[in-house]
């Protein structure tokens, strides 16, 4: 079983699954140490293997420094190569987020990869697998995938949308601004889409007002802090006070 809610008692990935609001972390230059500090008091934190530093061979400490501070390890897997995607979990992330996926066929291929035969093809043996349905969430980052999404969440086994805001607005043509008069538009069909299929969405975030934003539009995965980003607000926030 996933990690379990040490107030409710119910598995991180059942919470999800039900709807329930989850606030997290992101990690993109992750050590056990600054992971384990960044975890406190979050429900879950995502390790980035797509553009972060971390690898494949820093995954069994991460996911454990993650669960020793309380919160639920989280992979954004590399691609959407099946490879990929097992070696996230067989390692100590309790579900992936997965990105570059385009379609409901490939949406559907992802999601064959999280589980056991016969509801999948996953290969047993991990020796870190913690849970038998891990959770399964794809990443929306372009035009293309948008106009696949309900198709995709109509796949068995995913588990919800994560929203990728700066690759869709690079798709889309428009700036980061959740405001946008394009992305704006955008983000909202995609929490139409999620909530008439009931699936839960997220759209990255890595501060608290936009995260509000997103939870208050619906979202229920709210990323509220990136490592790297909070680290280098701090410097520039406290250096500016230093010499003022």
């Amino acid at each position: 079983m996933c990690l379990a809610s040490r107030v409710t008692q119910i598995s991180f990935c059942d919470r999800v699954r039900a709807g329930e609001t989850v606030y997290g972390g992101w990690a993109a230059a992750p050590t056990p140490v600054s992971i384990g500090i960044l975890a406190r008091g979050l429900d879950y934190v995502i390790i980035d293997l797509q553009h972060g530093t971390a690898t494949e061979h820093d995954l069994p400490a991460l996911t454990t420094a993650i669960r020793l501070a309380g919160a639920t390890p989280l992979g954004r897997a590399r691609n959407a190569h099946p490879a990929d995607i097992g070696r996230a979990l067989d390692l100590g992330c309790d579900g992936v987020i997965v990105p570059n996926v385009e379609s409901a066929e490939q949406a559907a291929a992802v999601a064959g990869a999280c589980r056991y035969p016969p509801d999948g093809y996953r290969s047993a043996g991990g020796v870190m697998a913690s849970v038998t349905a891990p959770l399964c969430i794809v990443m929306v980052e372009s035009r293309q995938a948008m106009a696949e999404l309900p198709a995709t969440l109509r796949q068995t086994g995913v588990d919800g949308i994560y929203v990728g805001p700066r690759d869709l607005s690079y798709s889309l043509g428009c700036t980061l601004d959740p405001y946008d008069p394009v992305l704006r538009p955008a983000l909202e069909k995609i929490w139409a889409d999620c909530a008439a299929a009931g699936k839960p969405v997220a759209v990255h975030a890595t501060d608290g007002t936009t995260g509000r934003l997103y939870r208050e539009n619906g979202c229920r995965l709210v990323t509220v802090i990136s490592d790297a980003q909070a680290i280098a607000r701090a410097v520039v926030s406290e250096l500016a006070i230093a010499r003022a």
